[in-house]
């Protein structure tokens, strides 16, 4: 099993393309981090919080960058593809374990991306009202789906001109901040204020709980780590990097915000940032910032989606390479060098999502299945986060070379118990969660039974071969 871990360049043996660099695995991260999340939950967590909501999005990266530890750790020694799914495998070597980590993992990147097309669209009719909603949701998924096909390399110096936008707009929000604070208008006691009914510790958490989601993403960059170059060198460095500027970027917004607006105003807003930029702070029509914001939105929520795109697609190719999946996912197109069957079933899956929720909505059913998936994403990824952790402690001295990332211990003991305690949190809250949950793993196994029922048996199911009768 050693040589899995240090196999140089599995391009050579017809595995993926290995070309994506230190400095565009770190744009990746970054972008994926921020993504669209802070510029629409910025108001549920200060509806929880108060004005010190600066406080869960702070506790909510440092758990969250425990975490991440733990996939620099494990990326290093295993630089494939499937991410969580194959730690889980090498830990335990337990086809039903690692096939319900897939199943988990998938979901939740089906519920993201389905929530995050259904998010483009409404700040597409800000812009342009014509299209309707369902044909925007459909397009945007397959122009994704068609960028990603057409290559990583694409596809990730795409994720690093849309980083650059999306990051301009955050800065926009802290210029506004800084010249209210200027203009002696800023009332700095607020960045202290828990209005909350809770304790100050449970309205923490609620916050985390709400804006976890936001920071997820970081997750995603272990999928792409077959195709880094050098990954023992530069997937700690981009990774951990990564998180770390995107958390600082996020406390400093959450305080912009707090400090121009009134939290009142920021809960009930489904665009908290939005509000900032109506505020009027900046000398410029509020009428074109308000449509520049909303393509700056747009280009954040694309940003997002498209790395989900990545990661499922690569999630389905590298666990059929562990005859987990059919073998068909394992097929890569001759040219490209892209997982295109995979590609086609997590488009279609992610429409099916998005038209059975437009169905749903036309024939008057108080239903919303994509918002309702988005809900129990955060409660997924936290299980299989708390997974990872596991694994990455259980593999300890295994498959370790000179260039392996070792992460602290003590840190990956508090990231287990943070991811442990927020999920008791989101269920306790909302038990409804784990009925959708098991819904979508019960889906979800009918992959495992088709690899059962039709899977020609790999036998060398450690990820150093092929996938027989791909």
């Amino acid at each position: 099993m050693a040589d899995t871990a240090t196999s140089p360049d599995r391009e050579d043996e017809g595995g993926l393309k290995r070309s994506i660099t230190g400095r565009l695995l770190y744009f990746y991260v970054l972008g994926d981090v921020l993504g669209s999340g802070i510029y629409v939950l910025i108001g549920s967590v200060a509806g929880e919080v108060g004005g010190a909501f600066w406080a869960a999005f702070a506790v909510g990266v440092t758990v969250a960058g425990f975490t991440g530890l733990a996939y620099a750790e494990l990326a290093t020694k295993y630089p494939q593809a499937a991410g969580a799914s194959l730690y889980v495998n090498k830990a335990f070597g337990k086809k039903p374990l690692t096939f319900l980590t897939t199943v988990t993992y998938l979901s939740a990147t089906f519920a993201a991306a389905g929530s995050l097309a259904a998010g483009f669209s409404q700040y597409v009719a800000e812009v342009w009202e014509w299209p309707p909603a369902l044909l925007v949701m459909i397009a945007f998924i397959l122009l994704l789906a068609v960028l990603n096909f057409i290559g990583i390399t694409e596809s990730v110096v795409a994720n690093m001109v849309m980083t650059f936008v999306e990051i301009t707009g955050l800065v926009i929000v802290m210029v506004i901040a800084v010249i209210y604070i200027g203009q002696g208008n800023a009332d700095f006691s607020a960045l202290g204020d828990f209005t909350t009914d809770d304790n100050v510790i449970f309205a923490i958490v609620a916050g985390v709980a709400l804006s976890f989601f936001a920071m997820t993403g970081f997750e995603n960059v272990a999928n792409v780590a077959e195709e880094t170059v050098d990954p023992s060198k530069n997937f700690p460095i981009a990774l951990i990097g990564g998180m770390a500027t995107a958390g600082v970027i996020y406390v400093l917004v959450s305080m912009s915000a707090a400090l121009t607006v009134p939290v009142d105003t920021l809960a009930s807003s489904d665009a908290a940032l939005l509000e900032v930029v109506k505020a009027g702070i900046l000398p410029l029509s509020v009428t074109v910032m308000t449509v520049v914001f909303a393509i700056i939105a747009m280009v954040a929520i694309t940003n997002t989606t498209l790395v989900q795109v990545v990661t499922q697609s690569r999630i389905l190719y590298g666990m059929a390479r562990e005859d987990v999946v059919p073998g068909a996912f394992a097929k890569i197109h001759p040219s490209r060098r892209s997982p295109y069957v995979a590609l086609v079933f997590s488009a279609a899956v992610v429409i099916g999502l998005v038209v059975v929720g437009d169905l749903l909505g036309r024939i008057g059913l108080d239903i919303d299945i994509v918002s309702r998936l988005a809900s129990v994403t955060v409660a997924l990824l936290l299980a299989v986060y708390a997974g990872v952790i596991i694994s990455c402690l259980k593999l300890r001295g295994s498959d370790e070379t000179d260039d392996t990332f070792r992460a602290p211990t003590v840190l990956l003991g508090l990231g287990l118990v943070g991811n442990v305690v927020l999920l008791g949190y989101v269920v306790a809250t909302d038990p409804s969660s784990l009925i959708w949950c098991a819904a979508l793993v019960g889906l979800g196994g009918l992959l495992y039974v088709a690899e059962i029922v039709f899977g020609t048996k790999n036998p060398d199911s450690s990820g150093t071969g092929a996938v027989k009768g791909a």
